[in-house]
């Protein structure tokens, strides 16, 4: 079976960002992470309504981060330090092998790159560090930024879910995206 050991908590860097541990200071980058309403368009979290919810939820992360449940990463600008997005594996299942990947990223981020390397470095300790055989990625299907970018790094499409969740009073689909190792 998989062992999992988050702890010291795992760096990434890339050409123009460092993944990160979030830290308490990152809460007002993570309150407009969850609270912009062109993220939340296409993801099912509950919307943070001030810091504090923002800063509630870090402290969730990193206690799920210290039982080695997942691993989170904030992604930062290498210039600033300043949290642009985040990136994390989830729902890992140690005894398949099998793990869940979410990630946003600021809209006035977008467009650069920047997910991309972000996402290849989390890949590559995924797959080479951790020895992970799957990685799922869940997408709402009109997400159409987020469906090329998981295709560009090689995920295929495995599942489509009609109104399999229901949010702001509406039903809504899922697509599955799966990406098996290289390594």
């Amino acid at each position: 079976m998989l062992t999992l050991n988050f702890n010291p908590f795992p760096t990434l860097t890339t050409d123009r960002l460092v993944l990160r541990q979030l830290a308490d200071s990152d809460a007002p980058e993570i309150f407009v992470l969850r609270s912009d309403e062109r993220i939340l368009k296409y993801i099912d979290i509950a919307k943070a309504n001030n810091v504090g919810d923002a800063l509630a939820f870090i402290h969730k992360i990193d206690k799920a981060v210290s039982e080695n449940q997942s691993a989170y990463w904030g992604i930062a600008s290498k210039e600033t330090d300043k949290l642009i997005g985040t990136i994390c594996m989830w729902n890992i299942l140690q005894e398949h092998y099998r793990a869940e990947i979410g990630f946003v990223l600021h809209p006035d981020q977008q467009g650069k790159g920047l997910m991309s390397e972000a996402l290849a470095a989390v890949l590559n300790y995924a797959f080479g560090e951790i020895k992970l055989h799957s990685i799922e990625g869940r997408v709402h299907p009109g997400n159409a930024a987020s469906i090329k970018l998981m295709e560009r790094h090689g995920f295929v499409r495995e599942a489509y879910y009609k109104e399999d969740y229901y949010k702001d009073g509406k039903f809504g689909d899922t697509a599955v995206y799966s990406l098996l190792t290289k390594i």
